[in-house]
């Protein structure tokens, strides 16, 4: 019988144990064995007391401890609390907010958000899609305040045409499941909606010659010259046969639930990153809450971010 944990009062009553915990950090970091992150050696001795290994080459550094080169590098809290705030954030499908995960583990609210930042980072693989093949939907969405939540005045400056002005745009490219796998996304914070951004997006994550949806943007036109494209009028109708985009509508409606549900406000800074939960709670959604754990779990290593470096851009925390 598997002694792994497959619910959150599971994995916390697990994990508290500290041996438990740093057992499934070296599993999933060092599966083959323990390697000195400076020489790469294999013969590391471990000091059980301080439950860290010494390398015995003769090197600076010697010593080093599962949490080095990874999210958790010199962060005082112990793997208990990182893994309860992972396993909540890789399994919540709204979201988890700092406040949360702050009264549910006992770190302060800045901590929290700092934590979560950091995990956000280890999601980021497994969910962009690298020229995908097969049918495929384009789409963009706006990221903003709603135009009757404004006052007045504010509502007149900003609001122009569709309603886009002042606001931040997701651009995002599903492909369709298939026999063999669910559908997948990828998705990304950018700049506009011009053709050159929307047209280089398609192209990083399309392979040519697929049968690729879209809506009637103009922006879209033009790719027909690598693609089988095919657009949808959303003014005249939303379906026409295998025509449409709404695998992406349901990924914006998800995504959105969580910002307005969850997170409230997002800086631009910070948006990318919470595009990249939301891309991979869907794209991991066949699995369990085990096994999504584990998957972030498993590419913690070589990605680190600094609080300086998460606020030294002027953005406020959300």
């Amino acid at each position: 019988m598997s002694t792994e944990p497959r619910t959150l009062t599971e994995a916390i009553k697990h994990f508290a144990d500290p041996d438990a915990a740093l057992a499934t950090m070296v599993e999933l970091r060092w599966p083959d064995g323990v390697v000195c992150p400076t020489c790469g050696r294999r013969d590391a001795r471990f000091i059980a007391t301080r439950r860290i290994w010494e390398c015995r080459g003769e090197h600076p550094k010697r010593q080093f401890s599962a949490k080095l080169g990874t999210i958790f590098e010199d962060s005082p809290l112990g793997l208990d609390k990182w893994f309860a705030a992972t396993w909540m954030i890789a399994n919540c499908k709204n979201g988890v907010s700092s406040y949360e995960i702050h009264r549910a583990i006992g770190v302060t609210q800045k901590s929290a958000w700092f934590m979560l930042h950091r995990i956000r980072l280890a999601m980021e693989t497994g969910s962009f899609l690298k020229r995908a093949p097969g049918d495929t939907e384009a789409d963009e969405t706006f990221i903003g305040g709603l135009a009757k939540n404004m006052h007045k005045g504010r509502r007149k400056k900003v609001v122009t045409g569709t309603g886009g002005a002042g606001k931040e745009v997701v651009m995002g490219v599903l492909r369709r499941s298939t026999v063999m796998e669910p559908s997948k996304v990828t998705a990304k914070h950018v700049r506009d909606t011009s053709r050159e951004t929307l047209h280089a997006e398609v192209r990083a994550a399309v392979a040519p010659g697929a049968r690729l949806f879209t809506d009637s943007h103009a922006a879209y036109r033009g790719l027909d010259t690598d693609y089988l494209h095919e657009t949808v009028d959303h003014a005249v109708e939303y379906v026409r046969g295998a025509i449409h985009t709404n695998g992406m509508e349901n990924f914006w409606a998800l995504f959105k639930r969580a910002i307005k549900g969850t997170y409230i406000s997002i800086g631009p800074f910070h948006l990318n990153s919470y595009v990249v939960e939301e891309t991979f709670r869907f794209n991991e959604r066949e699995d369990n809450d085990g096994g999504r754990f584990r998957k972030v779990l498993g590419s913690v290593t070589g990605k680190r971010v600094t609080y300086q470096e998460l606020t030294g851009h002027g953005a406020e925390a959300t």
